[in-house]
């Protein structure tokens, strides 16, 4: 096979009986090139013909589809509609007679399974919903969630939203200071957490866990207990309740009506990780989360009415909601699950597969690299046959471990729809469509009415060379700016900062990510173009590490960069300086166990460094900022060009030299 040969051709049902080939001859439409072309060309006929085909239910239909009037970044859509995200995925399920159809199904860690019904699903969610008015929960107010990925997570959102409360997913793996943070950020007045969880064998404590960090949330009146393990958990009397009581508390209520909201009233705040300052809470609302997934989970990854969906994610990742909001809307049926691809075995994703006889995978390509470490002689003792689309996204693919996810999953008969976008877009900018032939990790071309592109560093569009990703128009979905940034001045500095012409009106927005378009207009993602690191596909803002390190009594500064890594994508090194006072240390502990330990604890193990170096200071430039891109520059032994603004260059070589110790000392390993 030569490196740029298609290895994928559609065919049969996916040119003639696929969404998106219907879609195409409804509008006559030739091909995908014409299709891509028109869809960004035209965004007022695609939106609105897309809006239909849908068939998304409005309480009052808008009367334009945006206003632009005053630049991209303030774009308003769907204007005076009237809408609920529950309407659309719940409400007329049951009311067209659809209540006994399986909304998803759940595989716990330890091996629980359970089936849950539009029906049951709706009744549950009108409990919590009236416990939440109960409780003074109103529209605006942010309900929390975190804990893992268990039925109750999808009850709890879908009530927040029901009454136009916003709910904030977090995800459970993250440490009591980093969910203190993003409550107090979101100001949020409710948290639905457990106890615990299951993991690996083990169970891994919650609530007890959270007690301490969460007196900082003055806004936080309450906190509703699972009982996920039954372990003995404190509670305080006055705010804490346990899940099944809180049901109680709404039983004299005899109905909740799902809210009438505004088109753009926020349904979910979802938080995303900047190069600096604090975790940024990204907001996104009724109508641009419902329809730019739907659009995804129906045209990209082809959603037929009896198929079975399966996403393996966590309800933190902007990938959950996307996949529950997206697939209800339509009426159809997903798996969620608890555990890890390895635990109790390698065999457990593929079990659940063939289980529920799932025709839709995605996973990020993390867990494909740690799969593949297992050979494929394993996958023949599990039926995979009636899968049919294939799906990935988070980070870049490499060309081994692609190839062997389509070989040995997708049996070379799948295609991969290897979508990139981002939790501040709550979709993708880039997609393929199941009519497009496919070449090893490409991600087809810009996604339907998404109006990208690849600028140089000139703002020049280019091809056939790496550049930045943009987006030249806007699109449903595009977050209506963060959590506290009032004014909405870091919103601007993060996406419209880099080309500003002659009015806010041709505003570009720059997404940070390095593609390139090749010869046949197969796309390539290559990475960031800023410094946030990406563990397993998860964006990790270095500030966050930093400043944890640095509330240690002994560390007196500290900067985190990610490197490329095989497994996860990239791995999070750290420099540290010490202050005065030396890490107590206890028996065989080194001051680098020390400090992993008390970032894991805080912070959570996906957010723990792989290695902590320590040096006598951190290089600086002349106006005071530490250069993280020259650092990893450094520490890679990549070409420097000029450490003119250095104030003191000789740190460099510090940092060279650790890494070249290092080096040699897994040589003598070997």
């Amino acid at each position: 096979m030569k490196e740029n040969d298609f290895i994928w051709q559609p065919h049969g049902d996916y040119l003639n009986k696929s969404n998106i080939a219907l879609f195409m001859k409804r509008w006559k439409i030739k091909t995908y090139q014409e299709l891509i072309k028109r869809s960004t060309d035209d965004i007022k006929w695609f939106w609105n013909a897309c809006v239909k085909d849908l068939k998304i239910e409005w309480f009052k239909k808008y009367r334009a589809l945006y206003d632009d009037t005053n630049g991209m970044p303030w774009t308003r859509w769907f204007l005076d509609g009237k809408i609920n995200i529950v309407h659309n995925c719940l409400d007329r399920h049951i009311r067209d007679g659809n209540g006994d159809k399986t909304a998803f199904y759940w595989e716990s860690d330890d091996g629980i399974s359970k089936k849950i019904s539009y029906k049951e699903l709706y009744d549950k969610v009108n409990s919590i919903a009236k416990s939440l008015v109960k409780s003074g929960i109103s529209k605006n107010d942010v309900v929390g969630i975190y804990m893992s990925f268990t039925p109750e997570t999808i009850i709890a959102m879908f009530a927040a939203m029901k009454i136009g409360a916003v709910a904030l997913p977090i995800m459970s793996g993250f440490g009591p200071q980093a969910l203190a943070e993003r409550l107090k950020i979101a100001e949020a007045k409710i948290l639905f957490t457990s106890d615990g969880f299951p993991l690996r064998g083990k169970q891994i404590e919650l609530k007890n866990k959270i007690n301490e960090a969460v007196k900082i949330i003055t806004t936080l009146k309450k906190i509703v207990v699972i009982k996920r393990l039954n372990k003995k958990t404190e509670m305080d009397e006055k705010r804490d309740i346990f899940w099944d009581d809180f049901i109680k508390l709404g039983a004299d209520i005899k109905t909740t009506k799902t809210a009438i909201l505004d088109s753009e009233h926020p349904a979910l705040i979802l938080f995303t990780s900047g190069t600096t300052g604090k975790p940024k809470g990204v907001i996104h609302t009724h109508a641009g989360a419902l329809t730019q997934t739907a659009k995804e989970i129906k045209y990209y990854f082809d959603y037929k009415e009896k198929d079975v969906f399966f996403w393996y994610t966590d309800l933190g990742w902007m990938m959950a909601p996307w996949e529950i909001i997206g697939v209800q809307c339509l009426g159809g049926t997903y798996v969620i699950f608890e555990g890890k691809p390895d635990w109790p075995n390698h065999h457990r994703l593929f079990e659940i597969i063939e289980k529920y006889k799932v025709n839709t995978f995605g996973i990020a390509p993390t867990a494909i690299r740690m799969l593949k470490n297992f050979g494929n002689e394993f996958l023949r003792e599990h039926n995979l046959s009636y899968l049919r689309i294939l799906g990935s996204t988070g980070e870049s693919w490499d060309k081994e471990s692609y190839l062997w996810y389509f070989k040995n999953i997708g049996g070379e008969k799948c295609p991969i729809i290897n979508i990139s976008g981002g939790t501040e877009i709550f979709g993708c900018f880039l997609s393929p469509l199941p009519i497009m032939p496919l070449k090893p990790c490409a991600l087809g071309g810009p996604g339907l009415g998404m109006d990208i592109d690849v600028f140089d560093d000139t703002g020049k569009s280019i091809r056939g060379e790496t550049g930045h990703l943009v987006c030249k128009k806007p699109f449903p979905s595009m977050t209506k700016g963060f959590i506290g940034d009032n004014d909405k001045e870091r919103y601007i500095e993060t996406y419209f900062s880099h080309w500003k012409y002659s009015s806010r009106r041709k505003s570009i927005w720059h997404h940070g990510d390095l593609v390139k378009i090749d010869e046949d207009d197969s796309w390539f993602l290559y990475g960031r173009s800023d410094d946030v690191i990406k563990v397993s596909g998860r964006r990790v803002g270095p500030s966050e590490i930093e400043e944890c390190l640095m509330s240690n009594e002994s560390v007196k500064e500290a900067v985190a960069i990610g490197i490329p890594d095989e497994l996860k994508g990239e791995k999070i090194i750290c420099f540290v300086c010490f202050s005065v006072r030396w890490p107590k240390l206890t028996g065989e502990e080194t001051a680098e166990e020390l400090l992993k330990k008390y970032v894991s604890e805080k912070l959570g193990k996906i957010l723990c460094p792989d290695n902590i170096y320590f040096i006598s200071a951190l290089p600086k430039t002349r106006s005071g900022k530490i250069p993280r891109k020259l650092i990893k520059k450094v520490y890679l032994h990549e070409k420097i060009d000029d450490i003119s603004s250095i104030e003191n260059p000789s740190v460099l070589q510090e940092i060279e030299l650790l890494n070249m110790i290092k080096i040699i000392a897994c040589k003598r390993k070997e």
